[in-house]
């Protein structure tokens, strides 16, 4: 044999070696390492139940569970078993076409695979369970499996509850060490999700022997590999649920929030953000429907302005400023300003609502008076404080008095997505004015609550609590223990238990600006603003609002001599404190402290709940939806007899119809004319843009 020969047949026999090779270790792979074939011979001779516990209860300060678990149902799907379904009778009972059904097993393989149950259709209603229950013979490879859900007997604190949603793909990309499954469901606001860990609980599963052709025939090795669902914890937290319903009530037909704390705990009693919504709209089948409604509304139901808007706290902020000035020495309780209804000291009038004489005498007055030449006038003397040399230093020490009090920077509540509100740096007002070329006139609008300085409305509450408690405060939260805690439930809670001293300032400086803001309630600008039976201590706030009216702003805490609760209310758009946000923290507090609401102020209950604030932008938003709603069923309504018409002309045409009249001709025209109608009408907006214009 020639040597070129022998070098091809070597050639040849090493590709028939590798090739042999190759094929090897991929048998060897595929028998002894790859679980991919083994898993679907398991599912093929074993089913695997997932068993999903009950998640814990979450109770309020007396022991009322605030949701509850009732029992739903999801049709889920293995993939590879489906063949041979009666696909046509299943889209029929779920109201899909095939289509969909297709689109649906194709996510299915894609996100699952083939061989693994995935939930095709989640949260079955009563009815449809029922139809599909008589029906489950025609669809091999679906299963009915029941799971726990929540319920809300007092259709109240959406925002504080959260809710519970089926998890994504980027939700399992997330939390990849966690065990969650296509399927599960997990909190994904509110307190469902900052304590999920301890209210899911633990999946069980049990596994059943299967025959050839799928039936289930026992329990796999007698139940030997099952392992038992564990029922989530609980939750006590200090929210009492009647004063959040009438804080809900009170603010309806509003946009704003209100959030009450008890100073000595921290523990949260209620916490509204208004537009709110029932959190019965968002479990169950009607999650999907209401979900797309809630985040296109303009108003925006689901954000959460408790502890993500942010307003200028106004006059609200005048008793920290007053704390301030006296810690540091800059004035005394007696110190006071001779004004006659505005400040011009920095060239820029500053105006008061009084100009009697006399009524900033001293702290008590000016706080009872609200008096913005006051309060002007001790912020410059912090900002030009000579300890600190020059108004940065000044500046920085008050910004740092501000953060103490919670003011500008995060709390840690016990709820995600907490916003810091702002308590601008020098930063900021270097690059507006230039470096070293501000002073106190150049801010002198933050004396009085107002410049770049926003808050929300928990940390205004909070800063009541520390007034209150006379230098300290826990930090917000609502969950005050853990169902059988354990260490790392203690650790997470410990945070919550601690107190924060803010300032070693005396009892007398403290109980200085107590009386001034008991005064408010006596003759000052909340005099109107009663508690039955309680003295207490408030603050009214006006706050500019450079997008339209400006808010109503109100801060209290009461009893005067004992605090056990600190509100703050923000009404947006509605003008002075004392009209809508003093009424609303008035009757938090009088439920809170006296366990019911006076038999003669309930018609203002209601009177206040009635009236509509809500500004005209938003309100034209709705009924521009409802017109296109209306229009949009009237127009398939229209298509649907026009449908039926046609039916009836081609009825007609069949051997021995009967012949139609000229009638019936006319009334097809008139519904040609309504569908034309109904199409000028779907475009509304842009008429209503026009005629807006033009006005």
């Amino acid at each position: 044999m020639s040597v070129f020969n022998q070098s091809r047949g070597r050639v040849v026999q090493i590709i028939f070696g590798a090739v042999f090779v190759i094929i090897l270790i991929q048998l060897i792979n595929l028998q002894v390492f790859s679980a991919k074939y083994k898993l679907a011979a398991e599912n093929n001779a074993i089913y695997r139940k997932i068993i999903y516990p009950d998640r814990g209860i979450i109770f309020d300060r007396k022991r009322r569970a605030m949701l509850e678990n009732t029992i739903s149902y999801d049709l889920v799907v293995t993939p590879v078993e489906s063949k041979g379904t009666d696909t046509l009778a299943l889209c029929q009972l779920l109201n899909i076409d095939t289509v969909e059904y297709k689109k649906r097993m194709r996510e299915i393989v894609f996100k699952n695979t083939s061989v693994k149950p995935s939930v095709f259709e989640a949260l079955l209603s009563q009815e449809l369970f029922a139809k599909l229950y008589e029906n489950m013979y025609k669809f091999p490879g679906f299963n009915l499996i029941d799971r726990s859900v929540r319920t809300y007997p007092y259709n109240t604190g959406a925002q504080v509850l959260g809710y519970i949603a089926e998890v994504d793909t980027g939700f399992l990309r997330r939390h990849r060490e966690e065990g969650y499954e296509m399927g599960d469901y997990a909190g994904m606001n509110g307190l469902e999700r900052t304590y999920e860990k301890v209210l899911m609980g633990v999946r069980g599963i049990k596994r059943y022997i299967r025959d050839n052709k799928s039936r289930i025939q026992g329990p796999y090795e007698n139940g030997m590999f099952d392992t038992t669902a564990v029922a989530g914890r609980n939750l006590y937290t200090s929210v009492d649920v009647e004063v959040q319903q009438l804080a809900e009530k009170l603010l309806a037909n509003k946009i704003g929030s209100a959030v009450a704390i008890n100073p000595k705990t921290g523990g949260i009693i209620a916490m509204v953000s208004s537009p709110n919504y029932n959190p019965n709209d968002l479990t169950g089948s009607a999650r999907r429907k209401n979900l797309g409604r809630m985040l296109l509304d303009t108003s925006r139901p689901m954000f959460n302005r408790a502890i993500k808007g942010q307003y200028p706290p106004g006059s609200t902020f005048k008793p920290l400023g007053a704390v301030i000035a006296l810690d540091e020495g800059l004035i005394t309780p007696n110190y006071g300003v001779s004004c006659f209804g505005s400040y011009t000291n920095c060239g820029v009038l500053v105006r008061c609502e009084h100009n009697n004489a006399g009524h900033a005498a001293n702290l008590r007055l000016a706080l009872a008076n609200s008096c913005n030449s006051y309060f002007s006038d001790i912020f410059r003397k912090a900002i030009d404080n000579p300890d600190y040399k020059n108004p940065t230093g000044g500046y920085l020490k008050w910004k740092e008095y501000m953060n103490a009090f919670g003011m500008g920077t995060k709390l840690d509540v016990d709820l995600p997505s907490e916003d810091r509100a702002s308590v601008p740096d020098t930063a900021v007002y270097n690059r507006a004015y230039g470096k070293n070329r501000w002073n106190s006139c150049t801010i002198l609008t933050l004396g009085i609550g107002q410049d770049k300085m926003t808050s929300t409305p928990m940390q205004l509450a909070n800063m009541m609590c520390v007034i209150a408690n006379k230098g300290s405060y826990y930090t917000p939260h609502f969950v005050d223990s853990i169902e059988h805690e354990e260490a790392e439930d203690k650790a997470v809670l410990a945070k919550y238990r601690e107190k924060h001293i803010v300032t070693h300032t005396s009892d007398t400086v403290f109980r200085a600006v107590h009386d001034g803001m008991h005064d408010v309630t006596v003759y000052g600008t909340a005099a109107a603003i009663k508690v039955p039976g309680v003295e207490y201590c408030a603050k009214t706030g006006t706050a500019q609002n450079p997008h339209g009216k400006n808010h109503s702003i109100f801060v209290c805490f009461a009893p005067k001599d004992n605090p056990t609760i600190a509100v703050a209310v923000v009404v947006e758009n509605a003008g002075y404190g004392s009209t809508w946000a003093g009424p609303i923290g008035a009757f938090m507090m009088e439920k809170y402290l006296n366990d019911t609401i006076a038999t003669d102020r309930l018609a203002e209950v209601e009177r206040i709940s009635n009236t509509d604030l809500v500004p005209s932008a938003i309100k034209e938003w709705y009924v521009r939806k409802d017109n296109q709603r209306q229009a949009r069923l009237a127009l398939e309504a229209a298509n649907k007899a026009a449908q039926m018409n046609e039916e009836e002309e081609n009825a007609d045409k069949l051997p021995n119809a009967v012949p139609k009249t000229e009638e019936p001709k006319k009334e097809k025209d008139s519904k040609k004319s309504t569908k034309a109608n109904i199409a000028l009408y779907l475009h509304a907006d842009d008429r209503f843009k026009v005629k807006k214009s033009k006005a």
